[in-house]
């Protein structure tokens, strides 16, 4: 029993420990998301933000706040390549993402690269449907991507940051994205999430694995 209380009154304080932390940083790129807000909406006049579905802790769906980096046709786009490009098709089967993909504006390629985008979901993690460091969030397509391995995927919040993010992003195979998500399930602690964010801005900065 008292180890019990000892997870949840950990797991209370990191919390707190996050939510100062968001909130800080939140502060020092306000001016910056501004910024960016003015300049997507004067780029073709669509929506600012981006809410995406997405899979949270315990298998709960949630809005995914990104700024918008596709046309605003994005999901007519896609559907009409993968109709008409067996390559395209496959490489969306295989990775559940495309090597050159013709829905992201100028802008929102430069956003991506720069991880600007993934801003917003600071908010998320305000509203405790994310944490700073954490699994990659995923959509209900990629479920069957995670096989058995899913149950280690819903025992945490995904992150605006994580193993994957630091390790190469888009350069590792999908299989390789998921044994990084249970190694993390299984071994997180405080100090391993400081050392995360701590690498987290050269991964950024090198655009390791940026698309």
């Amino acid at each position: 029993m008292r180890s019990a209380e000892r997870i949840v009154f950990d797991e209370g304080w990191a919390r707190a420990l996050e939510i100062g932390l968001c909130l800080s940083i939140l502060i020092f790129f306000a001016p910056l998301m501004a910024v960016v807000a003015v300049l997507i909406k004067l780029d073709d006049g669509g929506p600012v933000l981006f809410a995406h579905p997405r899979i949270g802790r315990f298998g709960r769906t949630f809005p995914c706040f990104k700024f918008r980096s596709m046309a605003v046709d994005a999901e007519a786009q896609l559907q009409a390549l993968l109709a008409r490009d067996p390559a395209a098709r496959a490489e969306w089967e295989r990775d559940h993402k495309l090597t050159c993909d013709p829905r992201i504006t100028p802008l929102g390629q430069f956003l991506r690269r720069s991880s600007l985008d993934e801003l917003p979901q600071l908010l998320n993690v305000l509203r405790g449907e994310m944490s700073l460091v954490g699994p990659r969030p995923i959509v209900q397509a990629e479920i069957a991507r995670y096989r058995r391995y899913f149950r280690y995927y819903c025992q945490m919040r995904p992150g605006i940051t994580g193993l994957w993010q630091v390790s190469g992003r888009s350069d590792l195979r999908y299989r390789r994205r998921v044994a990084l998500d249970v190694i993390y399930a299984r071994s997180r602690c405080l100090g391993l999430d400081f050392k995360i964010l701590l690498a987290t801005a050269p991964a950024v900065l090198g655009r390791r694995g940026a698309r």
